[in-house]
């Protein structure tokens, strides 16, 4: 269920309670939930996972990603959670799509290339290609 962009980040559909008690497993210390709360019925909600990471030790940040898009703001709030994490971190959303995405983009605001990005996100079963312009943007701007 969870897929490996790198060392410290893995990738996932929406996730609960036993997934999380995996990720644990796994040495994931940080969960990032990219899913907008009653985006389907069936979802855990994250007031639920947050109180579960938390009280595994975990962090836990929402930046919830509609499907309208990316925002500069969900990106840099990325990047951030990125920088500042000490440990392997857990992004999740309704398929996992989002949270590479939303990945992608903050790496490329951080200088990545899509030339880097790309394989790395295929390599997952993910294709940046949506965002392609906006990470091309971003990584221009960066360097």
């Amino acid at each position: 269920m969870f897929r490996q962009l790198t060392d410290t980040i893995l990738v996932s559909p929406q996730i609960d309670l036993d997934d999380l008690a995996e990720a644990v497993k796994l040495g994931v210390k940080h969960i990032i939930n990219n899913r907008p709360e009653g985006e389907s019925d069936d979802q855990t909600p994250g007031a639920v996972i947050e109180q579960a990471a938390k009280d595994a030790g975990l962090t836990y940040v929402a930046i919830p990603v509609g499907h309208g898009g990316f925002s500069e703001g969900q990106v840099n709030a990325m990047a951030e959670t990125l920088a500042g994490a000490q440990g392997p971190i857990l992004a999740y959303c309704r398929s996992g799509t989002r949270s590479t995405l939303l990945w992608a983009l903050a790496r490329a605001s951080q200088g990545a290339t899509a030339e880097e990005l790309t394989p790395i996100a295929n390599a997952a079963g993910y294709d940046i290609t949506p965002v392609r312009p906006l990470v091309d943007m971003l990584s221009a701007k960066a360097s």
